[in-house]
């Protein structure tokens, strides 16, 4: 197969009407000689801020001399992103390979496997293949149907905290979510809970830990003392260290580097060497896509793909705080499954005015719709049918204005928009 013949291949995987369970994930493993019992593991599940997560523990265990893999989702702007070994994407030759390899095994099952089963399952093949050391390991939905939980005795498993999505796969409290995702934890595994330390999803994650016999651990968010929001990046203190320098934007994301730490400090009981040196510089130079990242500076350009209410509020008090009595351009659009009212709810208060957008995705919101959302909500708005002529608009716009543009919407506008954004600054010089 080529490439692209591999990329039809997975992506042609009939997915839309498969039971959720375990057994295909397990027998294709089986089949390919169980990889995934060959590695270990960090297991992360959690509503928001996993990717993130993720990204920070890779960076620092790198630092610290790990051969590191990383296996998430969705892609940015390739396939191949969504599994990595030591912070580079797998390469084009061998992804063909390894689906070369595992294709007439998956095709031979009597129950197929799913799209995102037949990838996790590719990944396991490719990590073993490399001798990683330790594999970041990303829930692709909830976790206890999800295919990644195939995986024993990992290392940590981490929830990063509980919010409403997916309901109708997850269910519709906040327990029951919190559930699902406690799913990942295995008996006498540790268990890491970065979300609320009094709420119901921390009792529900605590509950099912205890019930395994699975020692409980929480961060403390309070000892996480911001210095300093910039462009340039946070600095901040936490637990026993100071003066920490992170590299991602947004207020959001030292709290994220909060469980991350305490992480790091549970792994140290299970044998895991790291220095604070390598902490220090895996949080500094830790890089990830889409997630608050300034993309311009003249003017001011950051995407978020925030995704759900929880994201949305998360990056707007982003914004309230770089850009303090001032509002925003924003460039938006969103798949049509959203929430999208309560999330209009939420940009009302920064936003000057939006542009609207369709990202290239089946799911998504027209823009015209989007933007007579917006405007019944009093917000400014005007559609654009392509993604480039809401680009020059809003930057002329920003530009006159003096106004910072955000994009914030859906991770499936991200590569059309970075590309795109790049050839309109490009023409300008």
């Amino acid at each position: 197969m080529t490439y692209q013949e591999t990329l039809a291949y997975i992506h042609n995987i009939n997915w839309c009407f498969c039971k959720p369970g375990l057994e295909r994930t397990r027998t294709l493993c089986e089949r390919l000689g169980n990889p995934q019992k060959e590695l270990r593991y960090i297991h992360v599940a959690g509503t928001n801020g996993k990717g993130s997560t993720c990204a920070m523990l890779e960076s620092i265990l790198r630092a610290a001399g790990y051969k590191t893999g990383l296996y998430t989702s969705p892609y940015v702007r390739r396939f191949n992103e969504r599994m990595q070994v030591m912070g580079e994407p797998i390469a084009d030759e061998e992804l063909v390979e390894i689906t070369e390899y595992v294709r007439p095994i998956a095709d031979a099952m009597e129950e197929k496997p799913t799209e995102f089963e037949l990838i996790t399952a590719i990944a396991f093949e490719y990590f073993r293949r490399q001798k990683v050391d330790v594999v970041v390991l990303e829930v692709g939905l909830g976790g206890r149907l999800d295919s990644t939980n195939v995986i024993e005795n990992p290392l940590l498993s981490i929830i990063t905290g509980i919010a409403f999505d997916h309901i109708s796969l997850l269910g519709n409290t906040l327990q029951a979510i919190a559930a699902e995702k406690a799913g990942i934890i295995k008996p006498g595994c540790p268990v890491l809970f970065g979300g609320k330390p009094d709420g119901s999803a921390c009792r529900t994650v605590s509950a099912v830990a205890q019930m395994r016999k699975s020692p409980f651990f929480r961060v403390d968010r309070s000892s996480c003392k911001i210095k300093e929001y910039a462009l340039a990046g946070t600095k901040f203190d936490y637990g026993i260290y100071d003066d920490l320098e992170l590299s991602l934007l947004g207020t959001y994301q030292p709290f994220n580097a909060a469980t991350v730490l305490t992480a790091m400090e549970i792994l140290r009981e299970q044998g895991i060497s790291i220095t604070e040196k390598a902490v220090r510089e895996g949080l500094r130079s830790v890089r990830w896509q889409a997630r608050f990242e300034l993309l311009s500076q003249d003017p001011v350009v950051i995407f978020d793909g925030g995704h759900n209410p929880q994201g949305v509020e998360a990056a707007v008090k982003s914004i309230g705080k770089y850009f303090p009595d001032q509002k925003v351009n924003l460039i938006s659009g969103v798949m049509a499954d959203k929430a999208y009212d309560e999330m209009i709810n939420l940009i009302k208060p920064i936003a000057e005015q939006v542009f609207t957008v369709t990202p290239n995705n089946p799911r998504a919101l027209a823009s015209g719709d989007y933007a007579a959302y917006f405007e019944t909500h009093r917000v400014k708005a005007t559609a654009y049918e392509t993604v480039e002529d809401g680009i020059r608009a809003a930057i002329k716009d920003s530009r006159e204005s003096g106004r910072p543009l955000i994009c914030l919407g859906s991770l499936y506008l991200y590569e059309e928009f970075y590309d795109k954004l790049q050839a309109v600054l490009t023409e300008e010089k």
